[in-house]
């Protein structure tokens, strides 16, 4: 930091009431975004109150600094980075704060997620019209800077203002940099001679405005085409007077780069209370594009497009990999979406519409569907356009640069087909989706960016196709994502010389200053500069433990793996990032991670490479859950990244005392069976305890979980024998084997009642799953090579070995392939690995538990969600004739030791858990199983709630055993406590005794000795 800027950070210190932050890690988050682009900003301000953004502009006014207004940070075109102040208003400036239901308006916190303002207008049978495939995370403010579109923005275009964010803008609050805050919308002829009276800064604005819109009328009605989509450029057509001169439509896609949105006041529509959705299945995505005009005159409510070539991608990347299944026949297909007050009024439409197709010579194929699941499925499909074409396996790496051009609707499968043809002139290969039904194209491509030719390849490509959209089809450079710095250089083609002289006059009236978004829209940076990448990208090339065999060897090219699309942002649904959810943080996110690592590589934002301590603060509250890699987009394993990264920070240094006492869990564990009621007697009594706790570095909160009084594989060495049957092996896993044997116990009846032998490994063994987090990585490999010589006897059978603890089975179904990727018994391990109900399921096909017909609550362990699925387990206990409900509750926020330890983490673990899960489980019935198969989720509920979870196998053991499944005890789990305490009773006197026979034996011994020796 310079001395500039240290005395500017200062400054803002004293007056920002938010948080401001110039430090290299934060820096380092806030560089890019989706983009191609990469700029790191002078600082960032995160503001409490609009007050803090007043406050902030006029300082960066004194000290000559730009100013960058930022949402979610999802635009792809360099909108969202630049050398500049940072105000990013997500953190706190998020709240709805009116709903007008007679006017059918809202008034929101720039801050404010778009589902949080549809969940609210919900309420009252509205939604806000345009949607963007990121409408979970996406902000208003962000929406407003880019001017917005979205799957549904048909459902504006035909039954509300329009499609675009512009048309579905009020009023807004705005603060220019010259420090004049005001509020515009639509001005009548009396208002506006009214402002211009007033005089002052704001009259001024007025007035220039209104002469500019004069002047250039004719060249604004000639130059802007008249399509749905048309988002490139400054909205200088709402300056004229039959567009009511309205500065704040005007204002909508500027990328603030003219004003920043203090508080927005948007329209609102009527939702459609039924909805059904007909998919089309055409030979080619050409085909399908010619017929959107046809099915336009029926006005859907959703009109999307995608060819075969994201499905291909979707299946090589297993993403959603069961829903493909739902599409027809095609090479291309068509999303067809209607509504209405009933589903018998929505299902009217659609079918009207199936019969004109059908009627037609050569109709597509057709399927209809009604049920909330399947439609949920199918739009996943088209949600996940660009994750699904970025990153593929076998494909080159692909980019945004050219992903949004627009053309009129009736003109698209020409245009798409002009579009493959300017691909292959140019040596790309890529997919072609989007919204088809207002035109707009999205596509990711495979530019060269890190060879001179390579650039010159794309800067010839993207000027061949901006001509041919313009100059051919009459289309827009952008059709939703801005020009930013992407198309801004290219804002020429489409409007010449007199129009962009428009725009610069625009944004000086604004800015006269030029600091507001500066080398954005008008007068843009080149596209080839500032390049995350370039001809000069050289990324340090350091030796690492695991072999990142997805992405060529190279670590480098893993931490380059996120596209940015801020899906870790979300505040509700999946797993990804349950340390997000809680502190709403960019550091937090997988995407602030993963751009932390990014710059660790390049070494100039980052300087210390392994040691860097702004990448290990952005890793600390990585609960490495494995979400990102199950629900990112682009697979992004931060879980991986961590483990690596931290083996090499703590390398011949000290790791915190929290690492030894839970990362070495597995020898623990050993030593403590020897004597588990004597542990149990220091770690339970309580000032003992709490001196145990302090020494562990665990949160004085937390429970110290008892050792068993025999671990699981002592009972099991007292089972009678039983040969002939076909065998399988139980793995035993520190957690089942040494705290709760029972869980094992149940899996052996089980496995035998499916009619298979059980085995155990001879010798003690250990995956080594605690050693990850801590990044102790020599030390778990080499638990990994002990494993596989164990077990190597069994894995040549081909004996199949079923894994209880998820995260145990992650292991052997993840990590283990990459650090051994070539090696044949671990190959063995990784395919004969099963967890419980993915084996009942997959091999025994024939075993049929008894029924339970009764209530159960399942949580989902995040390691079994995100890499192996839920479906089996599902399944299985559906079998059981369970009523299952599932919540949607993430991590439980124990994940391994993490909610164990002190704290920041205690803490996080706390509100990770009492967001969904933990309420849950206290609203269940007594009656209700509660059913978790990971131990630190059992370990959270039990210790944060009155019930304790049961392990699927105990769910099926309470089958077997019930003779009337009626009668399972209230509640269910009470009966495994209970013979749990009664061996910890038994235990305890046993031990007390054993422990007073060696004291009387010693003081006896001591008397003798003094006796003989007087």
């Amino acid at each position: 930091m310079t001395k500039y800027n240290q005395e500017f950070f200062h400054e803002l210190k004293k007056i920002v009431d938010g948080e401001v932050r110039f430090d290299a890690g934060t820096i380092a988050l806030y560089s890019t975004d989706g983009c191609n682009y990469r700029q790191p900003p002078i600082g960032v301000v995160i503001p409490r109150t609009v007050e803090d953004i007043n406050k902030a502009v006029r300082l960066a006014r004194a000290y000559d600094v730009p100013v960058l207004g930022r949402g979610c940070g999802t635009s792809l075109a360099g909108q969202c980075c630049n050398t500049a102040l940072v105000i990013d208003t997500s953190k706190y400036l998020n709240r709805v704060l009116e709903i007008d239901t007679e006017r059918k308006l809202a008034r929101v916190e720039p801050g404010t997620i778009l589902d949080d303002l549809r969940e609210a207008a919900a309420q009252y049978g509205l939604t806000y019209g345009p949607d963007p495939a990121t409408h979970n995370h996406c902000t208003i403010g962000g929406m407003i800077g880019n001017n917005s579109c979205g799957i549904h923005s048909v459902l504006a275009e035909f039954y509300g203002p329009g499609p675009r964010t512009a048309d579905n803008v009020h009023e807004l609050d705005v603060l220019t940099y010259d420090g004049l805050r005001m509020r515009v919308g639509g001005t009548s002829a009396e208002q506006f001679e009214s402002i211009v009276r007033s005089g002052g800064r704001r009259g001024d604005i007025y007035a220039r405005l209104k002469s500019l819109g004069e002047r250039y009328e004719r060249e604004i009605n000639h130059r802007f085409p008249s399509i749905p989509r048309r988002v490139s450029g400054y909205n200088l057509p709402q300056l004229l007077p039959e567009r009511q001169f309205n500065l704040a439509r005007a204002l909508v896609g500027t990328e603030s780069t003219c004003a920043i949105t203090l508080e927005a006041t948007v329209k609102l529509i009527d939702t459609p209370r039924a909805r059904v959705l007909v998919v089309l299945g055409y030979p080619s995505v050409y085909a399908a594009g010619d017929h959107v005009p046809e099915i336009r005159e029926h006005k859907p409510i959703g009109l999307e497009g995608i060819d075969h070539r994201l499905i291909d991608y979707m299946k090589r990347k297993q993403l959603h990999p069961s829903d493909a299944a739902l599409l027809p026949e095609g090479g291309g297909w068509l999303f067809v979406e209607f509504g209405g007050n009933t589903g018998d009024e929505a299902a009217d439409r659609a079918h009207h519409l199936m019969d004109r197709l059908n009627r037609a010579d050569n109709p597509p194929k057709l399927v209809f569907h009604d049920d909330r699941q399947s439609m949920e499925k199918l739009w996943e499909i088209r949600e996940s356009g660009l994750g699904a074409t970025a990153f593929v396996p076998g494909e080159r790496d692909s980019w945004p640069g050219w992903e949004d051009s627009a053309v009129p609707p009736d003109k698209v499968g020409d245009y798409l087909r002009d579009l493959r043809k300017l691909f292959k002139k140019h040596g790309y290969d890529c997919s072609l989706y989007g919204h088809f039904g207002q035109g707009c194209i999205h596509t990711r491509i495979d530019f060269d960016l890190t060879t001179a030719d390579g650039i010159e390849n794309y800067r010839s490509f993207t000027e061949e196709a901006a001509e041919m959209v313009v100059d051919r089809y009459g289309g827009s450079l952008s059709g939703e994502h801005g020009d930013g710095q992407a198309r801004g250089e290219m804002l020429r083609i489409m409007y010449g010389k007199e129009i962009l002289d428009g725009f610069r006059e625009f944004k000086r009236i604004w800015d006269p200053h030029w600091k507001m978004n500066p080398g954005k829209v008008i007068d843009a940076y080149p596209r080839d500069a500032n390049l995350r990448l370039g001809s000069d990208y050289r990324p340090w090339i350091p030796k690492t433990h695991f072999r990142y065999t997805e992405d060529g060897g190279s670590f480098a090219h893993a931490a380059l793996r996120c596209v940015g699309v801020g899906k870790c942002r979300r505040l509700d649904g999946g797993i990804m990032c349950p340390s997000f959810m809680v502190t709403r943080e960019e550091k937090d996110t997988t995407r602030g991670r993963a751009h932390a690592l990014f710059e660790m590589m390049q070494g100039e934002v980052i300087t210390d490479r392994w040691r860097s301590d702004e990448v290990k603060d952005a890793l600390h509250l990585c609960l490495a859950c494995k979400g990102c890699k199950g629900d990112c987009p682009v697979n992004v394993d931060m879980a991986t990244y961590k483990a690596e990264f931290l083996s090499h920070y703590y390398e011949a240094r000290l790791r915190p005392r929290s690492a030894y006492a839970f990362g070495l869990i597995y020898w623990w564990s050993r030593l403590a069976s020897l004597m588990p009621e004597v542990v149990n007697f220091f770690t339970q009594t309580p000032l003992l305890s709490s001196a145990a706790k302090l020494i562990a570095g665990m949160a004085p909160e937390r429970q110290i979980p008892r050792f068993a009084p025999q671990t699981f594989k002592g009972k099991f060495r007292e089972r009678p024998k039983s040969d002939g049957r076909p065998n399988v092996l139980l793995w035993p896993d520190t957690f089942n084997n040494h705290f709760y044997p029972e869980v094992a116990e149940a899996a052996v009846e089980v496995l035998e009642a499916a009619g298979y032998h059980v085995q155990i490994p001879e010798v003690s063994l250990c995956c080594g799953r605690p050693l990850y987090d801590y990044g102790m990585l020599t030390t778990a490999k080499s638990l990994l090579r002990q494993a596989m010589r164990g077990l190597r006897p069994h894995l040549s059978a081909g004996t199949p070995i079923v894994v209880l603890e998820p995260s145990c089975a992650s292991v052997f179904r993840d990590e283990l392939m990459n650090l051994f990727p070539n090696d044949q018994d671990a190959k063995r391990l990784n395919e004969k690995t099963f967890l419980l109900s993915e084996f009942l399921e997959q091999e025994a096909e024939k075993f049929a538990p008894p029924k339970l017909h009764r209530k159960a609550l399942l949580h989902s362990h995040c390691h079994h969600k995100a890499l192996m699925g839920m479906e089996h387990e599902h399944s299985l206990l559906k079998k059981l004739g369970l009523e299952l409900t599932v919540p949607n509750s993430g991590c439980c926020g124990m994940a391994g030791s993490f909610g164990f330890e002190e704290g920041e983490r205690y803490d996080v673990s706390i509100r990770a858990g009492e967001r969904v899960l933990l309420p849950a489980v206290r609203q269940a019935g007594k009656d209700d199983l509660i059913v978790a198969d990971g131990f630190s989720c059992r370990e959270q509920i039990r210790q944060r709630t009155r019930r304790e979870a049961l392990h699927s196998a105990q769910v099926l053991q309470l089958a077997l055993q019930q003779p009337s499944p009626t009668h399972v005890t209230n509640p269910p789990e009470q009966a495994s406590v209970s013979r749990r305490e009664r061996e910890h009773a038994k235990a305890r006197v046993t031990t007390a005794a054993v422990v007073a026979g060696v004291v009387a034996t010693a003081m006896i011994f001591r008397r003798n000795r003094k006796m003989s020796g007087g």
